[in-house]
């Protein structure tokens, strides 16, 4: 048996929790994705929103004075009057107009499900592992494992929804909105299908049995026939 095997499945879980984090972080918050319209005079008040996948929240930004490069309004992080809902299609009391059309709707209720089967992949490969730290659980691991590869390959799927989303908004005539950035929200979702993904596959590799490296460990570690 190896050794340093529970060594190295603590080390690869210690680094899978921070993709988790990393996971909750993205899917919780409201910073994916940022959209600005055209200003079109100075000293005038221009609306700025963000949205993750639950939340929209506007922003009312007083523009004083803009670069040469500028056209949008912003940068979000100005002052002023904060607002925010939660998407119509997730609770029909609320309204969004930015999200009315019916395409950008699939959209946003396609990217929530796909994050939220990527969550419940990393609960259920959480669970495996802790419960591999008792003895002689150790196949626990190879499920484990899969689940982390399963919810690192949806939350990536999500953020491409997401982005192709943004993309259709933008390119659609019926919105104002004519830039667009992604924030740190989706940065969060990227970096947790790297650690997720990487980490699934090592803890794969990690819980697969050694290869006898001399050919007498075989038959030295096969039962005596009777």
């Amino acid at each position: 048996m190896d050794d340093s095997k529970p060594l190295k499945v603590r080390l690869t879980f210690s680094v899978i929790l921070v993709g988790i984090s990393l996971l909750f972080a993205a899917v919780v918050s409201d910073h994916w994705a940022v959209l600005s319209p055209k200003v079109e005079e100075f000293n005038a008040t221009c609306e700025a929103a963000h949205f993750g996948l639950w939340r929209l929240c506007t922003k009312r930004i007083y523009m004083q004075e803009q670069g040469p490069k500028e056209k949008g309004c912003g940068p979000i992080s100005l002052p002023g009057d904060h607002n925010c809902s939660y998407f119509k299609h997730f609770t029909p009391g609320e309204t969004s107009e930015i999200f009315e059309v019916t395409t950008q709707k699939e959209y946003s209720i396609s990217a929530a499900a796909i994050a939220i089967f990527s969550v419940g992949f990393a609960i259920i490969g959480t669970i495996c592992v802790l419960l591999s730290f008792r003895k002689k659980r150790d196949y626990l691991l190879k499920p484990a494992s899969m689940f982390y590869t399963f919810a690192g390959l949806c939350i990536i799927i999500s953020v491409e929804v997401m982005r192709q989303s943004v993309k259709r908004m933008i390119d659609s005539e019926e919105t104002v909105w004519i830039e667009y950035s992604y924030s740190w929200s989706f940065a969060c979702a990227c970096a947790a299908f790297v650690l997720l993904f990487v980490c699934g596959i090592a803890l794969l590799l990690i819980a697969l049995p050694r290869f006898p490296q001399n050919p007498w460990e075989t038959c030295m570690d096969a039962e005596p026939e009777h």
